[in-house]
């Protein structure tokens, strides 16, 4: 009778400690919904060292289509932070940045963030 109790107990004490195990988006730059000069590189930093092999930054231009062909990769010094530059001559108008994030404990986690180039 007292074995439900407390293995629902028991999960729930454990459950902000897996919770907490995904790289989660901390901060954007630009940040969301952000009206911007052209900027020269596009970063996402994370709450969790992420494995670079497995982890992106995607820039893409309002018709869905990529705007940046570079390679995001770790900032220097930071396993948390991702770096995707940005061609020096990008239009205005409103881009999305998707990323994908592989935390060094394996876990997967996704988003996406949206920001304006000023004309």
């Amino acid at each position: 009778m007292f074995k439900p109790v407390l293995i629902a107990a028991a999960t729930l004490a454990l459950a902000p400690q897996f919770a907490w195990a995904h790289a989660h988006l901390k901060q954007a730059t630009p940040a969301d919904k952000a009206v911007v000069a052209a900027p020269a590189s596009v970063t996402a930093s994370f709450s969790e060292g992420l494995e670079p092999a497995f982890s992106s930054l995607t820039l893409l231009d309002a018709a869905g289509k990529p705007a940046a062909t570079a390679k995001a990769a770790p900032a220097p010094g930071d396993d948390k932070t991702l770096v995707l530059p940005v061609p020096k001559d990008l239009p205005a108008g409103a881009y999305t940045v998707k990323w994908q994030a592989l935390s060094k404990d394996g876990h997967k986690t996704d988003g996406a963030w949206t920001f304006t180039v000023k004309p």
